[in-house]
Parts: C-alpha cells; sequence; structure tokens
C-alpha cells in the first residue's frame, strides 16, 4: 500500500471535520488553511468523500461540509480505500481487488504480503477520525504549555 497525495489530503481534511464535528460546517477554504491543503485539489477529494457517503453540504453562508455521521463512526481505512484503492501491497493478496497470480499456489512470498496486508488493515480500521481529533487535541493542547 502506498498512500497517495489524494489519500493523504483525504484522511486530513476529514480529521479536520471531525475536530469541529459539532460545530457548524467548514468552508473549502477554512479546511484548506487549516490543514494546509490546495483548495482546487481539496473541492475533487470533498466531492468524491461526499459522492462516498462520508460527507454532507449544505449551501449558503452558513454553509460548507460535514460529516455524515459521528467520527467514531468512520475509520481511517475507509477513507484511505476510497481515495487509494486496496490497503493490499499487491493485487494477490487483496480481500477487495483480489487479481489470480501464476504463481499464488507456490509463492513464498504472499504469506509475507498477506500478513502486511493485514497488520496495516488492523491498525488502519481501528483507527477512528474521532481517536485523531482526540490525538490532534492533545498534541495542540501539550504545544500550547510548551511541552
Amino acid at each position: 500500500m502506498r498512500l497517495s497525495t489524494k489519500g493523504e489530503y483525504a484522511s486530513r481534511a476529514m480529521l479536520e471535520l471531525s475536530l469541529h464535528h459539532e460545530e457548524k460546517p467548514l468552508h473549502i477554504r477554512d479546511i484548506s488553511k487549516a490543514q494546509d491543503i490546495p483548495e482546487r485539489f481539496l473541492e475533487q477529494i470533498l466531492l468524491q468523500l461526499k459522492r462516498a457517503g462520508y460527507l454532507r453540504s449544505r449551501k449558503g453562508p452558513n454553509g460548507g461540509y460535514y460529516l455524515s455521521k459521528p467520527p467514531a463512526e468512520i475509520n481511517v481505512a475507509e477513507v484511505i480505500r476510497v481515495m487509494d484503492g486496496p490497503l493490499a501491497p499487491i493485487d494477490c493478496v487483496s480481500v477487495t481487488a483480489h487479481e489470480v497470480c501464476p504463481h499464488e499456489s507456490s509463492c513464498g512470498l504472499k504469506g509475507l504480503w498477506k500478513e502486511v496486508r493485514d497488520a496495516v488493515a488492523k491498525i488502519m480500521e481501528t483507527a477512528t477520525f474521532e481517536e485523531l481529533a482526540e490525538r490532534t487535541r492533545a498534541a495542540r493542547a501539550g504545544r500550547r504549555r510548551g511541552a
């Protein structure tokens, strides 16, 4: 698995929206500024996340983007799969995009790649955006105290 810039920006945008989940919707420019993401690129990412059902938007002066469900119900793996596809390092061990390899039955590497896939998936599937928002708040509070 290689995280693309699109995947990185999507996770950062979701984090920003999670930090403000209980507040009003966020404008693209506010997300862009807070997370240092180019607005034009962010617009495409947010639309893709909206089409996938993770975001909603509201028009007007009090409009913007907001999460379609609580950040505790959205994990990082879901968002990365939407943006970058399967988490597996190679296709023959992918759960969602498995492709048969001619060496599959006799390959000594397949077990290793499956272990890598399982470890990455476990970490990313258990990391919710609520947890990441809490970590971010704690890190920011520590920085303000001079820690």
